[in-house]
């Protein structure tokens, strides 16, 4: 019997969940996970090195890298083919704010926390 696949945090869902090409309409559609999402933008957009995203995701480091590449390889066939993109699925739960800070960049909780620590309240 596998072991059950661990929920991977993720500070919030995307804004836009799905892409397409401006010339045509897209013969194939490619789906991105909502982890695969969190891992770009957390390495690429925010610059965590992939031990730092792992740990805010809370997953082996190993497995942030399996994630991230999945979602580079996707992402390299959406740009070459001109294939849609969909973001959603995959196996995540959204942070709770629980922690005091959590360096991800993107909760609002957190930065509602993160700013009134630095005004000093």
């Amino acid at each position: 019997m596998p072991r059950p696949r661990k929920c991977r945090k993720v500070c919030r869902l995307p804004v836009y969940n799905e892409f397409l090409p401006a010339d045509k309409v897209a013969d194939n559609v490619i789906v991105l996970t909502v982890d695969e999402y969190e891992a770009v933008r957390l390495i690429d957009m925010e610059g965590f090195s992939q031990e730092d995203c792992a740990s805010y995701m809370q997953v082996a480091r190993t497995t942030a890298q399996r994630i991230y590449n999945s979602a580079r390889k996707k992402l390299a066939e959406v740009l070459v083919t001109g294939s849609a993109l969909r973001i959603e699925g995959g196996d995540y739960r959204l942070c709770d704010g629980k922690e005091k800070h959590c360096g991800c960049g993107g909760c609002q909780r957190h930065r509602k926390i993160c700013n009134s620590e630095e005004q000093g309240e």
